[in-house]
């Protein structure tokens, strides 16, 4: 094991131990009640009374503790591209590319959740119905003097102010959108199927099946896919800005 860790780049495998351990440390507070790690260092939106401003950091080294394929696979990715830009940048820039297409994936997830909850109060609002009685929980939304339209606004409203996101896929897309712009032709074997496909069509794909499933209702779909969308398109602009302004030395 130790063999593979020395085999990775520093800044590499400084993110995926940071990762890993705060995975176990997490679960582990979680289950003896000590510390919820997840709900302190994931994502709230801004409008939230649970946001805090390093949460749009934190949550990129946090994921789900319900599904361990949720950090495997991230891992794994990191891994396998995340190697390789850092050889090819240096630790220093590549560090400065993964944080800042974490962040990227964070700040498009806030812009979508302040639009989401921003409409809701609206639509709350013309109905009649407090903000500040639903966030002080003074009343049970579910009492049979609400009508259907309100209850369902008002559970709504409850869920996004509620709600959280976390993981490092924002920053992981990142780096798969920016090995695809910096070598599109370089051949990737699937698993499943065996055969080889051009990054450009394999990890372009991949992106535009995300854009897909951001616009696709599904209630049983917890993958937060505009998240990384937000990551892939802050990947894609840090490399043309470096193309532009560094064209010699980008390497």
């Amino acid at each position: 094991m130790f063999s593979f860790l020395n085999n990775i780049p520093q800044v590499t495998k400084n993110i995926l131990l940071l990762n890993v351990m705060l995975y176990i440390v997490s679960n582990l507070l979680f289950q003896f009640g000590t510390i919820d790690l997840f709900n302190t260092l994931s994502q709230y939106n801004i409008l939230s009374p649970k946001f805090q401003p390093y949460q749009l950091v934190t949550n990129m080294f946090m994921h789900s503790r319900v599904d361990i394929f949720h950090i495997i696979l991230n891992m794994y990715v990191l891994v396998l591209f995340g190697s390789f830009l850092e050889r090819l940048w240096g630790p220093k820039k590549f560090f400065i590319f993964y944080i800042l297409c974490g962040i990227g994936a964070s700040v498009l997830d806030q812009i979508i959740g302040f639009n989401e909850i921003t409409n809701l109060k609206h639509h709350l609002a013309v109905n009649g119905i407090d903000i500040l009685d639903i966030n002080n929980r003074s009343f049970d939304p579910n009492l049979n003097f609400f009508s259907t339209e309100n209850m369902n606004l008002i559970k709504s409203y409850n869920s996004a102010i509620d709600s959280s996101s976390l993981g490092a896929s924002g920053a992981i897309f990142g780096v798969l959108a920016g090995f695809a712009l910096l070598f599109p032709n370089t051949e990737l074997v699937l698993l499943f199927p065996p055969i080889p496909i051009k990054a450009k069509f394999l990890i372009g794909g991949y992106i535009l099946f995300e854009l897909y499933k951001s616009f696709k209702i599904d209630i049983n779909d917890n993958v937060n896919h505009l998240a990384h969308i937000g990551g892939a398109i802050t990947g894609i602009i840090i490399i043309l800005i470096w193309r532009k302004t560094d064209r010699k030395n980008f390497w």
